[in-house]
């Protein structure tokens, strides 16, 4: 048998004497790794084009005008807030939904979820695009509520095909993993590139919207075609067959031995995964990944692209089209897929290190320090202490790398500590602590915004 450098290893050696223990097959060309990759990116697709498209959003919630609409101060708030809705539509229903796929591991093959998903999300977009060129100055508080109800549709299947594809790269060596989650980095890297690029281009917000949200719909279509190509890669094939062949430990007796208990025709357990030996081995690094998660979101989108430049009065494109899209947006998403691409080679403090929950627990610093950034509209707290555009950039930098870094390491460690026949479900279960993170967070946001 061929030996495979460290990072092309699967989590566990297979057993000795396994009856699919054969010659690995090299991933050719990077094939499996790129498509990984493009997943990854698919996979927070949605949410990042929701929350980068900021003044097209504003463009529609202000009545499609400068002045103010009959709806007043209502119409002002869901304008002002806009983010801190979008953060709790799209990750409340996402914690339900994860509940569900979990159950639904071993009982629905995980090409149904994720094409099923896909497939939902663009359905979603397709009516998110059509509604760019609507125009809903008479309806505004109905379109809101519209656009929160596609929100929480498509990130709901956005949960559900991130944590099937998170679980079906467990099966794989560690490299696909990381790819996967450098590429849910990159995704937000390239919707706020994109938005950048339409916003420069484009006179009018809704053409530049129209543009933006096409992308999505075509990158989700190439999802989808990559994903069909995946199992007929022979590198795929390898592993998707040993993850067939493996008897679960859903079945097994402890004292049993595993080839005594192996289904009948090498299929998996169609029973629910156990859930107590997952929860106990990952209960550290799941608080850490939630912590990570439910600071970040805090902050980012719903007070970081509220931050205005210092020198807005002054008129300058910098200072009032592009210094939110540049420096929270593009900045935040760049910073946090540097952050995920170091652990490809740096992958420190271990998993039972006592330094990884304390510089998660550090992470707290960031609320204050961007509070007292010029924030705005203000209502309670007057207090500017950092009155130059440098600092928001820093803080902004920092807040990406260690979301980055940190909630990369902790993912990759999760389906690593548990034996491998649990590695896809403990895959689900660790974006159960993301998420719910998510939703907390989200959730303290629409407080904390309304708190400054």
């Amino acid at each position: 048998m061929t030996s495979l450098p460290p990072d092309q290893e699967p989590l566990l050696e297979d057993p000795a004497g396994s009856r699919y223990s054969r010659q690995k097959p090299r991933d050719r060309w990077n094939g499996a790794y790129l498509i990984f990759f493009l997943l990854g990116i698919g996979s927070l697709l949605p949410w990042n084009f929701f929350i980068t498209a900021k003044h097209y959003w504003r463009y529609k919630l202000q009545n499609c005008s400068d002045e103010p609409g009959p709806e007043g101060q209502v119409t002002s708030d869901l304008r002002d807030y806009f983010e801190s809705y979008i953060s709790i539509a799209s990750t409340v229903p996402s914690v339900l939904c994860l509940v569900g796929n979990f159950l639904l591991v071993n009982k629905v093959a995980a090409s149904v979820r994720i094409l099923s998903s896909l497939f939902v999300m663009l359905a979603v977009f397709l009516v998110i695009t059509v509604l760019v060129k609507v125009d809903t100055s008479s309806w505004t508080t109905s379109f809101f509520a519209l656009t929160v109800g596609c929100v929480a549709v498509v990130s709901s299947a956005s949960t559900v095909f991130s944590s099937s594809i998170f679980g079906l790269s467990s099966c794989f060596p560690m490299r696909n993993l990381q790819a996967l989650i450098s590429g849910q980095a990159m995704g937000g890297t390239i919707s706020a590139v994109a938005s950048v690029i339409d916003l420069a281009a484009a006179a009018d917000v809704t053409d530049s919207a129209l543009a933006y949200f096409l992308t999505a719909d075509i990158f989700i279509v190439i999802c989808i075609m990559v994903y069909l190509l995946l199992p007929r890669l022979e590198y795929s094939r390898y592993y998707l067959s040993s993850q067939k062949e493996s008897p679960s430990l859903a079945t097994v007796p402890p004292d049993s031995s595993v080839e005594d208990e192996a289904l009948p025709g090498g299929t998996r357990s169609t029973g629910i995964p156990p859930l107590r030996p997952i929860l106990q081995k990952t209960a550290l690094l799941g608080f850490c990944l939630f912590y990570v998660f439910f600071i970040s979101i805090i902050i980012f989108p719903s007070l970081s692209s509220n931050i205005e430049s210092v020198s807005k009065s002054s008129g300058s494109p910098w200072s009032t089209k592009y210094f939110t899209p540049l420096t929270c947006f593009l900045l935040y998403n760049f910073a946090d897929w540097c952050g995920r691409q170091v652990t490809a080679w740096i992958q420190l403090p271990g998993p039972k290190s006592k330094l990884l929950p304390a510089l998660v627990l550090l992470r707290t610093i960031f609320l204050p320090l961007f509070i007292l950034s010029n924030y705005q509209p203000r209502a309670h707290i007057q207090t500017v202490v950092f009155k130059q555009d440098f600092y928001p950039v820093v803080f902004t930098a920092l807040l990406g790398l260690s979301n980055g870094y940190l909630g990369t390491l902790v993912m990759v460690y999760g389906p690593k500590i548990v034996p491998k026949e649990l590695a896809e479900a403990a895959g689900v279960v660790m974006t159960f602590y993301l998420v719910l993170g998510l939703a907390l967070g989200s959730a303290c946001a629409v407080f904390v915004v309304h708190l400054v």
